[in-house]
């Protein structure tokens, strides 16, 4: 790949400092990707903007060493990501004009904002109205069936992940999901356990951990209570059922998240509604999370051809053609058990229960997951853009 022509050597910081913003600006929001380049992107403009445009002072160079740190902590999961070498090749020439030495002080990073304990604090809703004065922005995560996972970037994947494998590890909450072989199956596996361990938070709540298994979805935590973190007359952890044994849905209210775990037939499903503040809660080691991006490569399945009878089976229960109805037609193919088809319109039900937006609910299959190519005209109109204004 050739040098672009805003990377050459000596890049202005103007130049740079542009480049960024306007990505920012033009990227869509509602991308949740395992290449952090644009948090590091996003870390760098708000020191150098406290600077006051000072960039040839000592903290300049700390900026610039601390968004190197920042590009590195990320590099594997990067690769080929045209942002990210970019922003590489950027940080050297800038480096070097500024003649920063590599090795020295990071800077720090504004340490995140603190919620006083007091009011709404242990209400995550309320307490971001009052700050921002909006709701916050919701994400939606579904792992069924197969077992299928729509991820929070509502890309749509069926994994052949067997045994066990975190679906959302970050700052407030772990879930891990096992997965088995089905009964009469020789390939095909099933959710069969799922562990939601909620981190101890502050004064809002303490650790509490939920558990179930095929056969037995409790409507409780494994200590047998039904709620924690009492403060003030709310409860910031709380487990109810509507049908004991087959489902359970768990409110958090201290971190504005839902869970719904459920059993469909011979499998188990989970849907998740939460902030994006609280998906984005994690750090870049923990980079293996099925509900933030999807599974591993080599762990996904192609769809089958159905016969007409599956999809006659199918169009009953799903008219519309879309993820959940090929789930359908994969799961039904794979258990050869019509019952499996219940995982899918579960799924569907607890996805517009949860997203706001009910066009986004009808995820269409091969529409997802279309953000590098969106990513790369967004260069190019940076870099157009770039030229003819300076």
């Amino acid at each position: 790949m050739g040098t672009l022509a805003v990377c050459t050597n000596y890049t202005t910081w103007k130049q740079f400092i542009f480049i960024l913003l306007l990505l920012t600006v033009l990227l869509p929001q509602q991308v949740v990707s395992n290449c952090r380049i644009l948090r590091c992107n996003s870390e760098f403009v708000a020191v150098t903007l406290d600077l006051g445009g000072r960039q040839e002072t000592s903290g300049y160079c700390s900026a610039l060493r601390s968004y190197a740190l920042c590009t590195r902590r990320t590099a594997r999961a990067c690769r080929g990501d045209l942002a990210y070498h970019s922003a590489v090749q950027g940080i050297e020439d800038l480096l070097i004009q500024h003649r920063c030495p590599k090795a020295g002080p990071t800077a720090q990073p504004r340490p995140p904002a603190q919620a006083p304990l007091s009011g709404d604090a242990c209400l995550y809703e309320q307490g971001y109205v009052r700050r921002e004065s909006r709701a916050p922005e919701y994400l939606h995560c579904a792992v069924f069936g197969d077992p299928h996972v729509r991820t929070f970037a509502d890309e749509f994947q069926t994994c052949a992940v067997a045994g066990a494998w975190p679906l959302i590890d970050n700052q407030y909450l772990y879930i891990q999901a096992t997965s088995s072989p089905t009964r009469g199956s020789s390939s095909a596996t099933a959710l069969t356990k799922i562990t939601i361990i909620f981190k101890n938070s502050r004064e809002c709540a303490e650790q509490q951990i939920y558990q179930a298994e095929l056969n037995n979805v409790p409507p409780a935590f494994v200590d047998g209570s039904t709620s924690s973190g009492e403060r003030r007359g709310q409860h910031s952890l709380l487990v109810r059922t509507e049908a004991p044994g087959l489902h359970a849905e768990i409110r958090a209210a201290h971190i504005g998240t839902t869970l719904v775990v459920r059993q469909s037939g011979r499998a188990l499903g989970l849907s998740v509604r939460a902030p994006r503040a609280v998906v984005e809660s994690h750090e870049p080691e923990q980079d293996l999370q099925l509900c933030v991006w999807g599974c591993p490569a080599s762990q996904r399945l192609q769809r089958p051809v159905a016969p007409p009878d599956t999809h006659a089976h199918c169009s009953a229960l799903l008219p519309a053609r879309d993820v959940y109805y090929q789930a359908c037609l994969f799961d039904v193919l794979a258990t050869r058990d019509v019952n499996s088809s219940l995982a899918a319109l579960h799924a569907l039900q607890d996805a517009r229960a949860m997203m706001g937006d009910p066009e986004k609910v009808h995820l269409r299959a091969g529409a997802a997951g279309g953000v590098r190519p969106r990513l790369a005209a967004l260069w190019t109109l940076t870099l157009l853009t770039l030229t003819t204004a300076l």
